[in-house]
């Protein structure tokens, strides 16, 4: 029997390759993952043309999943640098990398990516667009935007974000004005502008149909991005966010029909008590599709940390229910991402996902953790080491700063509490003076 996508497969009963990879991974029977993804509440993004992906679940009952954000820009445009990044991500396992490259060689870039990477790929191909055909913004038609989106899906890509629930009325709402930042997605405000000056409907929201050929035929996910999400606090949860989302939903249930995977992109900014009921809000209005989010980050006022305050935003967001985080670096409204500032966003995202997945029960979850308390108890440093999310920095940290006994650390030394409750319940005399 033929199936066009992954939906339409475990539609028909078929058990694709990649759901036998998934289900493998997550523990889970391959009729319950198949039961889930044809309802839509769990993805798969494969695109055809992605020979060597090692394909991911995402959504109901998966582990959260990070992605991790690369690409070059006009004022950093080194193709080797960026790979360099893409291969550190890979070891320390990103399941997702989405190419936000903007100039020069970004076709280039993104063939490489995608040839050298297991881990599935995404682009925004609005990002590209200017670039590709080297005209201003609102001489670009709808035809030009399509084509770039079919070479983006013809080069292996496995999911796209695309704002096509900025329409006209909801653009209206951002020019009622009451935010304080406006339209901060990058992909939103290209659109918006475009709008705006051509006096038209949003091409991906007037031409969707045209849309879900192409991802039918590659079998690319759709990631809706979310034009109107707030860049601050203020703005969190208005009704630009709010009718932009509404607007996702309808497409979202188009999409189905089409048997094309759909997952839902969410806020950016937004204070702690918000994101509960925002994560509530999307999975009702968008039929319980996967979320994914940006954070949220959850204060203003700590550029240069905002890898922290994306972590703990993710970390709630995935606790209520959030399938996808994406990373944030400390270099977030700053700059482009070094290296370094790659690898911490990287630790401070995978931190959020794992403590969500303890805090909503995820099988297995809390045994890593119960397996790191039994080394610490132990004193077992190499147990620990060997343990830790990222090893590389508690390895350092010991060998900076060496305790005169080897079962403690500099911090307590003799005082240690778990040496000496070990000492103590083992009939051992126990000396704190020397």
């Amino acid at each position: 029997m033929q199936y066009t996508t992954q939906m339409d497969a475990a539609r028909k009963g078929i058990v694709t390759p990649q759901m036998e990879a998934v289900a493998r991974k997550e523990n889970m029977p391959v009729a319950t993952l198949m039961e889930r993804m044809a309802k839509g509440t769990v993805i798969i993004p494969a695109n055809k043309n992605h020979k060597n992906l090692d394909p991911e679940g995402v959504g109901e009952g998966m582990r959260i999943k990070i992605n991790v954000n690369l690409g070059i820009s006009k004022d950093c445009c080194n193709l080797d640098a960026e790979l360099e990044k893409v291969q550190a991500a890979l070891d320390m396992k990103a399941e997702a990398i989405m190419d936000l490259s903007c100039y020069g060689k970004t076709r280039e870039f993104r063939q490489r990516l995608v040839a050298m990477s297991p881990a599935m790929i995404g682009t925004v191909p609005i990002y590209d667009a200017v670039g590709f055909y080297d005209k201003n913004l609102q001489d670009i038609t709808a035809d030009e935007f399509f084509d770039v989106v079919r070479k983006h899906v013809e080069d292996g890509v496995d999911f796209l974000t695309i704002h096509a629930g900025l329409n006209r009325h909801a653009a209206e709402k951002v020019k009622l004005g009451g935010r304080i930042t406006n339209i901060v997605s990058r992909g939103g405000s290209l659109l918006f502008t475009w709008m705006e000056i051509n006096k038209k409907e949003n091409p991906f929201y007037e031409h969707f149909d045209r849309l879900l050929d192409i991802c039918e035929e590659y079998d690319v996910t759709l990631s809706l991005g979310d034009g109107c999400r707030p860049g601050c606090l203020h703005d969190a949860t208005d009704a630009c966010q709010v009718e932009e989302l509404v607007n996702l939903g309808e497409l979202t249930k188009r999409a189905w029909a089409r048997n094309v995977q759909v997952m839902i992109e969410g806020p950016g900014h937004m204070s702690m008590n918000e994101i509960a009921g925002n994560m509530m809000m999307e999975k009702r209005l968008c039929h319980n599709a996967p979320f994914y989010v940006l954070g949220p980050l959850v204060t203003d006022v700590a550029p240069g940390y905002d890898h922290i305050t994306s972590a703990i935003g993710g970390a709630i967001a995935g606790a209520a229910g959030a399938d996808f985080l994406c990373y944030v670096t400390p270099a977030e409204h700053l700059r482009l991402p070094t290296l370094e500032d790659m690898k911490e966003g990287i630790v401070a995202t995978r931190i959020a996902a794992h403590a969500a997945d303890i805090a909503k029960g995820y099988p297995g979850a809390r045994d890593w953790d119960d397996d790191m308390a039994r080394a610490r108890a132990a004193l077992d440093w190499d147990a620990q080491f060997k343990l830790a999310m990222d090893p590389v920095k508690p390895v350092a940290y010991r060998e900076s700063s060496k305790p005169e006994h080897s079962d403690s650390c500099t911090m307590c030394g003799k005082m240690c509490a778990v040496r000496n409750m070990n000492r103590v319940l083992e009939g051992k005399d126990i000396q704190l003076d020397d």
